[in-house]
């Protein structure tokens, strides 16, 4: 049966939202009190035939922001150095922008009227870019404030694999653990995650039509 093209659009797929994959690296675990110090995203597109591919990522470092918290534990596995002169970190507020920007051009790219957090544990990134949001006063986040994508709930459901890594591989993608606790790295993999998750959804679909 053939696809009409109104059915193959992003924006039809996910009742117009835009899945946007997002990762942070922080100072903890209280998005209140510790430091948001990493954050990236990954749009994703869909082809001619419904699949998703995920875009490049965008990326910055950020600032702590005034009387923030850092837990040395936190620092010790993502390997963050807040004070190296050579980060490059921006504001908070800067910083979400840099991610904000390309998030609204594809929001328009695919006729979206909202952007979706897709996360591993996506509560956790979603608290910290909603803060985030909150500190700066910012008025323009293309996020929907609490609904979310989780890939810890997709995997289990598609591999019976939660932690991220396993998750992965049960997909047939590589991991590597020298990269991991990287705020690109990890949304990278993830959207990779999310992509196979809701391809192979995709493919069983097609295969139900043929039949």
């Amino acid at each position: 049966m053939p696809f009409s093209a109104d059915a193959l659009r992003l924006s039809h797929r996910f009742r117009g939202f835009l899945p946007v994959v997002v990762d942070v690296e922080t100072g903890g675990f209280d998005c209140d009190r510790h430091a948001l110090l990493e954050i990236a995203a990954v749009t994703v597109r869909m082809d001619a035939e419904g699949f998703l591919h995920p875009d490049p990522p965008v990326s910055t470092h950020v600032e702590a922001f005034p009387g923030s918290e850092l837990d040395p534990r936190s620092l010790e596995i993502t390997g963050i150095d807040p004070g190296h002169p050579l980060r490059g970190a921006l504001p908070e507020k800067d910083a979400l922008e840099v991610i904000f920007k390309p998030v609204r051009a594809a929001m328009r790219a695919n006729d979206c009227t909202r952007a979706i957090l897709v996360g591993h544990n996506a509560s956790f990134d979603l608290g910290f870019l909603n803060a985030a949001i909150r500190r700066t006063g910012h008025k323009r986040s293309p996020f929907h404030p609490f609904s979310s994508f989780d890939t810890v709930t997709l995997a289990g459901l598609a591999y019976g694999q939660t932690v991220l890594s396993r998750a992965v591989e049960a997909s047939g993608h590589a991991w590597d653990a020298r990269e991991a606790h990287s705020a690109v790295y990890d949304a990278e993999r993830t959207a990779e995650l999310f992509c196979t998750i809701v391809n192979r959804w995709r493919e069983m679909d097609l295969r139900s039509r043929v039949i």
